[in-house]
């Protein structure tokens, strides 16, 4: 090295600084690419061991360890495998939680009135801005119009267990409607109570 600093007519100091210079900026490269093979793999797996077995071949092969290494590391890194499956649970739940018919228990679309399997009532329209309603719900949403005839979330339950199905007549209807006790004859009649008695 001195004969070719010299050659080129420079002093030895000099040529001492440029040596130095570059092993230094080799050595920075060589330990560079052993800490982001270790820390990509760090990245990419929890196993310690693969993780030090990483560091030690880019290590000792340097350039050609990172290029193996490179070829063989695991696709995803760990975030990215974490936001896959939250992506998947999410869309697994979106699917579950598909509204389902209160009378037979078939899947319907939140925007269908009646279920086409079973004819149950699922939706009314609002009297005013004829937006699709719950059955319970007693003011619309959208225009706030009190609704005629709403009912409570108990009454709605029940009104859709006896709904009468959509296409049928109103000769009909009674076949869905709930039975109710007769009433006797002597009730019909009001009690007076008197006094003493």
């Amino acid at each position: 090295m001195t004969e070719l600093l010299s050659s080129l007519g420079l002093p030895q100091d000099i040529g001492l600084v440029i040596t130095i210079y570059l092993i230094v900026v080799v050595a920075a490269i060589w330990l560079g690419m052993v800490v982001w093979a270790y820390r990509d793999m760090r990245a990419r797996s929890r196993d310690r061991l693969a993780q030090l077995g990483v560091g030690v071949m880019v290590a000792l092969l340097t350039l050609p360890g990172l290029i193996i290494y490179l070829l063989m590391r695991p696709r995803e890194t760990l975030t990215e495998s974490y936001e896959r499956s939250l992506e998947e649970e999410a869309l697994l739940q979106e699917i579950e939680e598909k509204p389902t018919c209160p009378g037979c228990g078939q899947r319907v679309r939140e925007t269908w009135q009646a279920c086409p399997h079973c004819n149950t009532r699922l939706k009314r329209v609002c009297t005013h801005c004829r937006q699709l309603l719950e059955m319970s719900w007693q003011i619309c949403p959208y225009c706030t119009v009190p609704q005629p005839g709403a009912n409570t979330a108990d009454d709605a339950g029940s009104e859709r267990r006896h709904a009468r199905p959509i296409n049928v007549p109103e000769s009909t209807s009674s076949i869905y409607a709930p039975r109710t006790p007769p009433r006797s004859s002597s009730s019909s009649q009001p009690t007076e109570f008197v006094e003493g008695d």
